[in-house]
């Protein structure tokens, strides 16, 4: 903990939650699933806790999301740091799959900020296991799904949420 920021216990479950893919969830608890969430600092500077409100359901996918990616980063503050989990699916040539991407956006944060952030990544990294991390230096990185697609599997990847890279 270099930074002295606890991540908080609803944090942790909500990665769990999205880690684990139940592949017996009735269509309810399907809905339910989060596709895409935002952490951040508190107004203490102390924990890591969800950032109210900004997520996106699978079930609400197709009917006030159409285009997951594009709402997810939509959400992002623009002069601001977050945190977020994404639930990317995606297609290579042999195989589907899903998978967990850990973000980081400082952008154009305040300096003091952005320094919170990088030095609390790491408390949040013990706690999530993820094999995909992208720190995204401004929304720029982010416009470009292509770009998510190269972090995902480089250019054996032929399409992210369903649409052709």
């Amino acid at each position: 903990q270099a930074s002295g920021v606890k991540v908080t216990d609803e944090v942790i479950a909500v990665f769990n939650d999205m880690k684990v893919r139940k592949a017996q969830a009735n269509e309810d608890e399907k809905r339910k699933r989060k596709k895409a969430i935002l952490f951040c600092l508190s107004k203490d500077l102390k924990n890591i806790v969800l950032d109210e409100g900004k997520e996106i359901l699978l079930g609400d996918i197709g009917n006030t999301v159409m285009d997951p990616y594009q709402d997810f980063v939509k959400m992002l503050p623009p002069d601001d740091c977050r945190y977020a989990l994404y639930d990317a699916t995606y297609e290579t040539k042999e195989t589907k799959k899903e998978d967990l991407v850990f973000i980081f956006a400082p952008d154009s944060a305040p300096l003091k900020s952005k320094m919170i952030y990088a030095s609390s990544k790491d408390a949040i990294k013990r706690k999530f296991e993820i094999k995909h991390e992208w720190q995204v230096n401004g929304l720029e990185d982010l416009k470009e799904r292509r770009t998510l697609a190269e972090k995902l599997g480089g250019s054996s990847v032929v399409t992210l949420e369903g649409s052709p890279i």
